[in-house]
């Protein structure tokens, strides 16, 4: 059988390529924007890939065609799809089809650090033996590869709350039907689809109707949102964490080091290579879901010690006496939280934060991002194009430095009297190649 997938080169389009490959299905796909480390994985799978759309790439007329969630009508190849009555569906509704529907799924979900706890999570029954899928949008160290089918009843599985396709505007987790669902956090994000809080809460509890009634939600006690989902029906064995129920305790400022407590008695220890409390809280929720698998909350905080995090999760590239975090920080919270990382494990560095994402273009986070960065540090802004009236704006309240192009980063980083020991990069695109050209900078003047 041949699927083509429209759009194989995003993060979760291109898991779902490698989980048809596992399947012996021949597998084609194009994108617009091709780059690492997706295009890698999908390269080293053989699938076919053409980069650009056309018409002409749906000309063998595979058998089922995936479009993408970022593809509608007057796509080239979805208009072919369409006129040459090609058989089509989602990737959800694929996934849910083929992989899922016997399994046991555990979805995690969140405004927040979904990639990371659902890759913790993974990584702790698959290092005690339980050989679990998952599809991860990104790549986790420890792998090297964002999905795997496994052999095992569970399933792992990232569960994002943006819409499924042009066809099906429903959240793409509602196809997943889990038996054990992770909430991580909620707050308001996608501002190109949803218009409040509400909407996305509405969404969510969504997801919470699903889990059976012998199955377990998973929810962050610190969330009033959350709260919000909740009151509007339960049906299944509920745990929280962040609180009296499941706790963490940070023996370490930088979170390098933390306990985990249960009724506020400790029950385990970590000592890890991440860093940075929300990565502590991250944990504290993959270790609860995996109580529900049978590993014990030592067993798995000793799984942790020996997790390598997720490219492009503060990553770390280090150059002689110089260190490049990479991180995929898009929202105010979440790069609040990567800052306040920063701070208590290296202390001073310099930020460059790229406004790709849908959200921060619209100028949806600008109060939150003044009242963030105006005790941030160093911190440079790029954002690609003409200066839009809102960026300067936060650049005259903030003080930061706003940049229109990667070359000018470029010019302005070796332009520096004294180059910082420790810089940040946080983009939810491939931000212009800019990690690969500083590198390069700092090698060529170690």
């Amino acid at each position: 059988m041949h699927i083509h997938i429209i759009g194989i080169c995003g993060t979760f389009m291109a898991g779902l390529a490698r989980l048809a490959c596992q399947l012996g299905l021949k597998v084609s796909g194009s994108d617009a924007n091709m780059y690492p480390p997706m295009s890698d994985q999908l390269a080293d799978l053989g699938c076919k890939l053409y980069e650009g759309y056309s018409e002409s790439h749906l000309k063998r007329h595979p058998d089922m065609v995936i479009v993408g969630n970022a593809v509608s009508r007057g796509h080239p190849e979805v208009e072919a799809v369409l006129r040459e009555r090609i058989p089509f569906t989602s990737g959800p509704a694929w996934l849910h089809d083929i992989i899922l529907r016997n399994r046991n799924v555990i979805a995690v979900a969140g405004t927040h650090g979904k990639t990371t706890t659902s890759s913790m999570l993974a990584w702790i029954l698959r290092d005690n033996g339980i050989d679990c899928g998952f599809l991860i949008g990104g790549i986790p160290e420890n792998f090297g590869v964002s999905a795997d089918c496994g052999s095992n009843e569970w399933f792992v599985i990232e569960a994002d709350e943006y819409d499924t396709a042009f066809f099906d505007k429903r959240a793409k987790f509602v196809h997943y039907f889990p038996k054990v669902a992770v909430l991580n956090n909620l707050e308001f994000d996608h501002a190109d689809i949803y218009p409040d809080l509400s909407a996305i809460e509405k969404q969510f509890h969504h997801l919470v109707r699903l889990v059976p009634d012998n199955g377990d939600v998973i929810v962050n006690a610190n969330s009033d949102a959350l709260d919000r989902v909740l009151r509007q029906g339960m049906w299944s064995h509920l745990s929280f964490f962040g609180a009296n129920e499941w706790g963490v305790e940070l023996t370490q400022p930088d979170a390098s080091q933390f306990n985990i407590l249960r009724q506020q008695k400790t029950i385990a220890e970590c000592n890890w290579e991440l860093f940075g409390e929300h990565n502590a809280m991250n944990a504290l929720a993959a270790i609860v879901a995996a109580s529900k698998c049978g590993v014990s909350p030592q067993d798995a905080a000793t799984s942790l010690e020996s997790f390598l995090s997720v490219k492009r999760r503060l990553q770390k590239h280090s150059v002689g006496g110089y260190t490049l975090f990479e991180d995929f920080a898009h929202h105010p919270t979440a790069i609040a939280k990567t800052l306040e990382a920063m701070r208590a494990h290296v202390g001073g560095f310099l930020a460059i934060i790229d406004f790709a994402s849908n959200s921060m273009r619209m100028g949806t986070y600008k109060n939150a991002l003044i009242q963030m960065l105006e005790s941030a540090g160093e911190v440079w802004i790029h954002q690609a194009g003409k200066p839009q009236s809102d960026i300067q704006a936060l650049a005259e309240a903030t003080g930061v430095k706003v940049f229109h192009s990667v070359e000018d980063i470029v010019t302005a980083f070796n332009a520096l009297p004294v180059r910082p020991k420790n810089t940040v990069l946080m983009s939810n695109k491939n931000f212009g190649g800019l990690r690969e050209q500083l590198l390069q900078e700092i090698r060529r003047s170690a």
